[in-house]
Order: C-alpha cells, then structure tokens, then sequence
C-alpha cells in the first residue's frame, strides 16, 4: 500500500467529513499533486537569470528575522527589512492603506515580534500541532491589531508578513486561494486564517509529503551579501506557498480555465 493510500484510509476513519467528501478513486483525489516538482521548479526558475529579482526579498526577510537575536537593537533597519519584502511583494500598491504610510508603522510589529520566544521559528506544516496551529493565529490576530487601522483587509497583508518573517505558513493571495479552493472544494474557501484552514494546509503537506520535504532540503535561501546560497532551507510552508502561488499564476497567464 502506497502512503497515499495509507493517509486516505486513516482520514476516512477519523473524519466523516473526509469521508464523505472523498469517493474513493485516487485520481479524484485533488490533495495528491503529481506536478507540485515541476510548478515549484518553474516558480525558482524565474530567479536564475535576474539576482536582482524581487523573489529574493523573501530570502532576505526570512534570512534576517530568523538569524537577528534583538530585532529593536536596530529597529529602523528590522522596519525597512520587512517594508521592502512587502512592497516586492505588491503590499503598497493601489488601494492599500500602506501607500499612505511609512516603514515607521511597522515597529510596534517588531517590538512584538522581538518578543517572542525563538521555538515560534521552529513551526512549519510537518509539526502543525493543535498547539502550534492556535500559536499561528494568535500571532496573527496580535500583528493584526499593532497594524491594521480602520477595518483595513488583513488577511494577505498578514500571512505574507508571518511568511516572510516566520515561514510557517503561505501567504493567502489571491493566486494562492485561487489554488485551494479548487483543492479543498466546499471543504474551505481560504478567506480567512483560521483552524480549517491551516488544517487544509497541514492535510495537503501529508498528501505530498515527500515531495513538500524532497524540495525543501534541495531548496536554500541566498545571503544578501555575497549572492551565494546559505544554509538554510526554505520552509515547507514556503514550498506549498510557490505551489499554490505558482499554478494559479500561470493558468492566468495562458488563459486556461480553472484548475
């Protein structure tokens, strides 16, 4: 027996949902992703001829906030870091609330976030614990309130922060949800962070579990100084990030329907 096939009977005795979600044929069932290699390999591919390309801001985001031990230390430079990862990532055009404002507006986040204990760096979707899933959306429920003012959205303005600076989780954009909510179907609609859905993601991990841990060991982050891969290997989150990201990306781009 496959570990695909282990992981469907062990969810469809535990969860009636599941089961009753699932009808059985392996080629029906959307969480097994035999193209997560080779969508993730054209997501990285973007970033081979440029070393200026803006995918790189997550690499030095993730780099800094997981390697500096007192954030406030230089709270100007934790600030900038953080501001330039989001605007690469389109957090201050058009209508966001953060094209009126300046990387100053960040250090309540940052003092926040100094505070946390350094296990926090350690989650990612192989130890999506009960405990550990509760500490994702406390996290992001404290930085929502140091950094949303006036009923502003939140919720890719956060996850993209917790990816950047904790990696334990995907960013939920818009190529991103479009992604899994073909996967999960009725099951989760991804518009907000929250126990479904981290447990969807946690789900998906399992499903392509191989795969999700294969990429992750050959996958490093590059060093802002030298240009040269470092020792640390992008998370597992990160990976089903660029998957969802990634699919969703180039179906738009080549004008097919939806997955």
């Amino acid at each position: 027996m496959s570990d695909l096939e282990e992981y469907i009977l062990r969810r469809r005795k535990v969860d009636k949902e599941f089961a009753r979600n699932y009808d059985g044929g392996l080629e029906n069932f959307k969480m097994f992703r035999p193209d997560l290699e080779t969508i993730v390999s054209e997501f990285m591919s973007q970033t081979k001829s440029d070393e200026h390309h803006r995918y790189f801001s997550f690499d030095y985001c993730f780099n800094y906030f997981s390697s500096t031990e007192n954030l406030t230390k230089d709270i100007e430079k934790s600030c900038l870091m953080l501001g330039f990862y989001l605007a690469s990532w389109g957090m201050f055009r058009g209508a966001s609330f953060l094209l009126q404002k300046n990387v100053k507006c960040f250090e309540k986040s940052i003092h926040y976030i100094s505070g946390l204990d350094k296990s926090v760096w350690q989650i990612d979707v192989d130890n999506y614990t009960d405990e550990n899933i509760e500490t994702i959306i406390k996290l992001y429920c404290e930085i929502k309130r140091r950094l949303i003012e006036n009923g502003n959205r939140d919720l890719v303005l956060i996850t993209k922060i917790l990816l950047g600076v904790f990696g334990f989780v995907p960013a939920f954009d818009r190529f991103f949800t479009d992604t899994f909510r073909d996967i999960s179907g009725v099951r989760c609609r991804f518009r907000s962070l929250n126990v479904n859905s981290l447990t969807v993601i946690r789900d998906f991990y399992v499903a392509n579990q191989a795969t999700i841990d294969k990429l992750s060991k050959q996958i490093f982050t590059t060093d802002f100084l030298t240009g040269r891969k470092t020792t640390r290997n992008y998370p597992k989150a990160k990976i089903i990030d660029m998957y969802g990201f990634q699919l969703a990306n180039s179906t738009r781009q080549s004008g097919q329907s939806p997955l």
